[in-house]
């Protein structure tokens, strides 16, 4: 089966079809239960949403300390840290629409809208498809109408949604986007992480039963592992 692992803030380590992958790899946030060096020479794919430093995090030094693992992001990111790794044939600058093509990595990677900011490129949120099951990270976003274009064209079986509000989605706003996205599980993210954005998970769920959804809400703590999935 595959499996999503909360990090702490927004990163995600997520095993599918025999895969590692980490998505916004800010390892050394206040709520992550991991180091860098936990992943030397374990690492086969790393996504990053947006260059905010809460997303890009240690990605340099992942990649560094994982030669044969490939970095995707959109183009300027990816170009950026081509600069700052000099691999360029494992470095992949995609941008929103289709799946990338990814060097010995046989997922289904595909970069959508996010409303937000960043230095380099344009903020997204990232789907990834594997014979196991998917995953959804929103990255740092408001609510976006292009999400239930998502629902409609692919099954979304775990969506991560930012609840922290302030510089992101809200609970109230993430149980509209989990509508749209038609998701079968729900893990919030990006939440209590610093003052500004505390948030009650629960809160989401309460919102979710109100719309009078099925989705499930999967409330991770740090270091914490949700199986879905096929078998």
């Amino acid at each position: 089966m595959a499996c999503v692992k909360w990090l702490g803030h927004s990163a995600f380590e997520v095993r599918i079809d025999g895969y590692t992958v980490l998505i916004d790899p800010w390892l050394s946030n206040p709520m992550s239960p991991v180091r860098v060096e936990d992943y030397d020479g374990k690492v086969d794919l790393v996504v990053v949403t947006h260059d905010h430093g809460d997303h890009l995090g240690e990605a340099i030094e992942i990649l560094k300390r994982n030669p044969k693992a490939v970095f995707a992001s959109v183009y300027e990111v990816a170009n950026y840290v081509s600069e700052q790794v000099g691999a360029s044939e494992r470095i992949v600058g995609g941008n929103i629409g289709g799946p990338l093509r990814l060097p010995g990595i046989d997922l289904k990677v595909m970069f959508f809208p996010a409303t937000h900011s960043c230095s380099r490129g344009t903020p997204t949120g990232v789907l990834i498809i594997g014979n196991e099951g998917s995953v959804y990270h929103a990255g740092d976003t408001g609510l976006v109408a292009e999400m239930a274009l998502i629902g409609e064209l692919y099954d979304v079986d775990v969506a991560l949604l930012p609840i922290g509000g302030h510089f992101t989605m809200d609970a109230y706003q993430a149980a509209k986007a989990a509508e749209m996205l038609r998701a079968k599980t729900v893990i919030p993210m990006h939440y209590n992480t610093f003052p500004v954005i505390q948030a009650d998970p629960k809160e989401l769920e309460k919102y979710i039963r109100e719309r009078g959804l099925d989705t499930k809400v999967v409330i991770l703590e740090p270091g914490q592992c949700y199986e879905f999935g096929k078998a």
